[in-house]
């Protein structure tokens, strides 16, 4: 049976142009930095993002993480929106591995006051942590886009503090296609970026991790230490180098998918879209009443997969493998059931 898959832009297959480009890859140890491929790709999302260098790395939280555990030494203050990605779905991984405390500033759609980030910087007190980093997310997991004027600010403020900025722009390229900007103007707001390769850029595996050449070297010791030393990961930066030259081009029709599904489901009774989250691949939705786990499995049994309720939202997100014949069988199944 096919299924059609809601849950995440993380289940995305590889094309057949991955799969051919993975298979003749040529390939040597990247930790002695042998690999042609992974170097290919480590430069191509360097010059894509107007930054020195960059660093293959296995996963978006390990990027994230490695980033933190870069910038910062154990005790550090990382300020952070409190529904961020790193708060919400990274297990704790800043504590454990990093040894710093999160200091989170609620947000509005995705993003910070710059007032509210202002006051949370340490000043210089025997009794303070040091403020150590600023985490900045976009497109930002609740579906929303942050502004670049409103990224500049931040970043103005974090300049004039002396304190790096880390972007976890998983989703950097949808947000740019959003705002119609260059990623290259999203990029110079932060010191640092991890972006993935394996949301909706269809790479089976991988994200990279963007920044100057002195914190990409440092990293790269750091990703070791983290058991992120990859061997023969050119198959997989094959991958990565087709994701980067085909399917960037590709997430708008994903985010004119979402319009459509959050069109459709509009008009069932009992159902709120949340629309003022609806800037890139992401639906988010409210029911007027609880439903069971019977909803899941049914869909399930109509080839439909989805995720259950996170805070009392479904999200339904659109990739490169969702048509309108998949939107259309959702919508069907939704108001069938209900």
């Amino acid at each position: 049976m096919r299924y059609y898959d809601f849950r995440s832009d993380t289940v995305t297959q590889p094309t057949d142009h991955m799969r051919a480009m993975m298979a003749k890859a040529i390939v040597g140890d990247d930790v002695y930095e042998d690999d042609p491929t992974v170097k290919q790709l480590e430069s191509q999302s360097a010059k894509l993002l107007g930054k020195e260098a960059a660093l293959f790395v296995p996963s978006g939280t390990f990027g994230n993480q490695l980033a933190i555990l870069t910038h910062t030494k154990r005790g550090d203050e990382v300020i952070l929106g409190q529904d961020c990605h790193i708060v919400m779905h990274e297990v704790g991984a800043a504590a454990v591995i990093s040894g710093v405390q999160l200091r989170q500033v609620q947000t509005n759609n995705g993003s910070m006051s710059v007032l509210e980030i202002e006051k949370m910087i340490r000043e210089s007190d025997i009794h303070y942590p040091d403020t150590g980093l600023i985490c900045v997310e976009n497109a930002h997991s609740c579906g929303a886009v942050v502004s670049v004027k409103h990224m500049h600010k931040i970043y103005e403020l974090a300049q004039k503090h002396g304190v790096p900025v880390h972007l976890d722009g998983a989703r950097i390229f949808n947000a740019a296609k959003a705002l119609d900007v260059a990623p290259t103007e999203i990029a110079a707001c932060a010191d640092s970026i991890m972006f993935c390769l394996s949301k909706g850029l269809c790479a089976p595996v991988g994200s990279m991790l963007v920044g100057s050449k002195d914190f990409i070297s440092k990293a790269r010791k750091m990703r070791k230490l983290m058991g992120g030393g990859l061997r023969q990961v050119g198959f997989l930066a094959a991958a990565g180098i087709v994701a980067l030259e085909d399917m960037i081009e590709h997430l708008p029709v994903d985010h004119e998918h979402a319009k459509y599904l959050a069109e459709k489901l509009s008009e069932i009774d009992k159902i709120e879209v949340l629309d003022h989250r609806l800037d890139i691949n992401m639906v988010f939705v409210k029911f007027s009443r609880e439903l069971d786990d019977r909803f899941i499995s049914e869909l399930h049994e109509k080839g439909i997969k989805i995720n259950g309720p996170e805070n009392g939202e479904y999200r339904f997100v659109t990739h490169y493998w969702i048509d309108k014949e998949a939107i259309d069988l959702l919508v069907k199944a939704i108001k069938n059931y209900i």
